[in-house]
């Protein structure tokens, strides 16, 4: 074999650099989309999702192209949804691990724990200040977003319904039309609870519980209150 067929055989030096090229261009891209995410939901959450412009966000991430956003994560309703997404998922672990010590218990406050616990633990992880629960807040009291919101947190943690179907096998004198109307009530407080204890973090104003571990003891306490709530007949 002559020796210039040897070294056609041979992989070029750009040939061999062509994967570590791939791996750190798609490691750069996930920087950036994590930079778009965090900027995005700061600024929702401080001025509010309808007052932020997709070029502002761009701006405030530090991007020259101001059509950043929509280039990684198409429209609005998508960057939300990858917002929603982000955080369910960095609960999803704890909240697994949380599941498998109480499965198949009969006592109602080890399910509604598991749903609550998780939530805090991950704003008690990410330190002061975080912002999602504020935008989770704008979304649930949004008749056009809050769907958003939901289908996204049933969809991004699976875990979620098994705590829900564990809580109503506690529940089986509950009507089942009320379940529905139930489960938005504690959604909705836990959202609202968690958004008003981060505004308070982020002014510096006084908290009523000192620490998200006490404050999920009282609202624990609440939900527990709510679910075994008396059902007037119709």
């Amino acid at each position: 074999m002559r020796s210039d067929e040897i070294a056609s055989d041979r992989p070029s030096l750009s040939d061999a650099a062509a994967p570590a090229k791939a791996v750190t261009r798609q490691r750069k891209k996930e920087a950036t989309q994590e930079l778009i995410l965090d900027t995005a939901e700061r600024l929702f959450a401080e001025d509010g999702i309808y007052a932020v412009s997709n070029r502002q966000i761009a701006e405030a991430a530090g991007q020259g192209n101001t059509a950043v956003v929509g280039y990684h994560f198409g429209s609005r309703i998508d960057l939300f949804r990858a917002l929603v997404r982000r955080f369910h998922e960095g609960i999803e672990p704890s909240r697994e691990r949380m599941l498998d010590k109480i499965r198949g218990s009969i006592h109602l406050r080890d399910w509604i724990e598991c749903q609550v616990r998780p939530i805090t633990q991950r704003f008690d992880e990410l330190g002061s200040p975080t912002w999602f629960a504020r935008f989770g807040a704008q979304l649930i009291s949004d008749p056009e977003l809050r769907d958003i919101l939901l289908e996204e947190s049933w969809k991004s943690s699976p875990s979620l319904q098994l705590t829900l179907d564990g809580l109503l096998s506690c529940l089986p004198f509950l009507p089942p039309q009320i379940q529905p109307e139930r489960t938005d009530i504690a959604m909705f407080l836990i959202i609202e609870m968690c958004a008003q204890r981060e505004r308070a973090l982020a002014d510096g104003r006084p908290l009523i519980r000192a620490t998200w571990s006490e404050m999920s003891t009282g609202l624990v306490d609440a939900l527990v209150g709510i679910w075994t709530a008396p059902v007037t007949p119709a």
